[in-house]
């Protein structure tokens, strides 16, 4: 089990990857704080994890708040005695409007409710969590980036933005921390068949499979496990890495 005996806690862990990254990091033998805005799906999480017999809390976590972030870290503290393990996966890919527009069209208020959640939500949650991982001894954090941090897409430019923030922040906190025993990394989803993409059609789900080489959407569970692999100490020499789990996107 590469997470036996550790405390893991995961941001946006209600649905989706989030929820995947729970589950098999729960599997793997951590004991698991899924963390989200949505209670009832968090609860849901929640129980999936204890119904496999793994032991999992909810903790009711706006992404935005920097003081609810270091109460989820307490929590996971009191509840399981560490934290070992972190991901920040909690992400949005379109602010209120829900409009996809050019730069030059995008409204304010967007922009800043996408670097809110998927920028600085990752920003506090280092803060909070680097400090009890270095009380700990050390540990993991991986941070949910996207392929969008490596490359750009049309009329996502908030979103892109955001995602190039992650991956510069990945990359300057693992340097910070290396010789605290703190290992932080992040992961480049490409397209993924999550809850996200249900308000597509068919037509459009089959025109984002064919960005991919390998001719299909991403499952959940495929980012999750590399998730779980780089929290694990069998990813000891990884730190400051941006790691595709993308189906040969970035390659093309």
């Amino acid at each position: 089990m590469l997470l036996k005996d550790k405390v893991a806690l995961v941001t946006g862990g209600a649905s989706g990857i989030g929820r995947s990254i729970a589950l098999v990091m729960a599997r793997e033998g951590a004991k698991v704080l899924v963390a989200d805005l949505d209670d009832t799906a968090g609860c849901e999480t929640m129980e999936l994890i204890r119904a496999a017999g793994a032991e999992a809390e909810f903790f009711h976590l706006d992404t935005t708040d920097p003081g609810q972030h270091a109460e989820a870290v307490r929590h996971a503290q009191t509840r399981f005695g560490k934290l070992d393990a972190a991901c920040n996966n909690a992400g949005i890919s379109v602010g209120r409007s829900k409009s996809y527009l050019p730069v030059g069209e995008s409204s304010v208020v967007d922009w800043l409710d996408i670097m809110d959640v998927n920028l600085n939500g990752v920003f506090y949650g280092l803060r909070a969590q680097i400090p009890a991982l270095m009380q700990n001894g050390g540990g993991s954090i991986v941070n949910t980036a996207s392929i969008m941090g490596q490359v750009a897409a049309k009329r996502l430019g908030a979103y892109v933005a955001s995602k190039h923030g992650v991956v510069g922040l990945t990359k300057c906190a693992a340097l910070e921390y290396a010789n605290e025993g703190i290992r932080i990394n992040a992961v480049a989803p490409g397209y993924v068949d999550t809850p996200i993409l249900k308000f597509k059609s068919d037509a459009e789900r089959a025109e984002l499979a064919a960005k991919h080489p390998v001719g299909r959407l991403g499952r959940p569970d495929e980012i999750a496990e590399l998730v779980a692999w780089l929290s694990s100490d069998r990813a000891s020499f990884v730190t400051g890495a941006y790691y595709a789990a993308d189906g040969g996107y970035l390659a093309q």
